[in-house]
């Protein structure tokens, strides 16, 4: 049987977890799940006790935690390889993926993209001191990114890891802000790395949208 994506469409991390899917060819379902719900199924807190998001069901087998879920995906399913097997590329990847989890995401996305893009959208205020504590926070990862970066077609190498899916999830957000495209124009390798795995299937397939406001 085919696995169970359990998630929120509007999450980078679901959308992790679909990039991966997305570029080992798997073929999944999706249950729709939002965290931010204040009655969240039962049946799901089942499978996730902390209401989170995404959970991977494979034939019985339930996983949640968006980096064990994509590496899972990566051991468990054939098509390319999405972790290099040099200790030092891994390494790096591992590196790259712990930057963007614990100093990138809070200012890429809930600062920057949910109040200057995702909060208008919904017909929400958008507060301007928060974009711009989000921007000063995305200048220091952004250089602390230019940095790690490798000078070749990906984050860590010739192919795509799961580096790049992680970090790409929440630049295809961050980008979606004026202000967010313009400063990563301003990083090189950052900026040809994006032009590359933007132009991928597995984007255009991942690709969440925004919701419209109803009027």
């Amino acid at each position: 049987m085919p696995p169970v994506l359990h998630g929120y469409r509007y999450s980078v991390y679901v959308r992790i977890a679909r990039l991966a899917l997305a570029e080992k060819g798997v073929s999944y379902e999706r249950v729709e799940v939002n965290p931010f719900s204040p009655d969240i199924p039962a049946a799901y807190l089942a499978l996730h006790p902390f209401g989170r998001v995404p959970t991977l069901v494979h034939d019985g087998f339930a996983l949640y935690e968006t980096g064990a879920i994509s590496r899972y995906i990566d051991r468990a399913f054939a098509g390319p390889p999405l972790q290099p097997q040099d200790a030092r590329a891994l390494a790096r990847m591992d590196q790259i993926i712990g930057v963007v989890d614990s100093y990138g995401y809070w200012p890429l996305v809930r600062q920057v993209f949910s109040q200057r893009v995702f909060r208008p959208a919904i017909g929400q205020p958008t507060d301007e001191a928060e974009v711009a504590r989000g921007l000063a926070g995305a200048a220091k990862v952004l250089a602390a990114l230019e940095d790690l970066a490798s000078s070749g077609t990906f984050l860590v190498g010739a192919a795509p890891s799961l580096a790049d899916l992680h970090l790409g999830a929440m630049i295809a957000y961050f980008t979606a802000a004026p202000e967010g495209a313009a400063m990563l124009d301003r990083h090189r390798r950052l900026a040809g790395w994006w032009g590359r795995l933007e132009a991928r299937p597995s984007m255009a397939a991942t690709a969440p949208g925004l919701p419209v406001t109803q009027v």
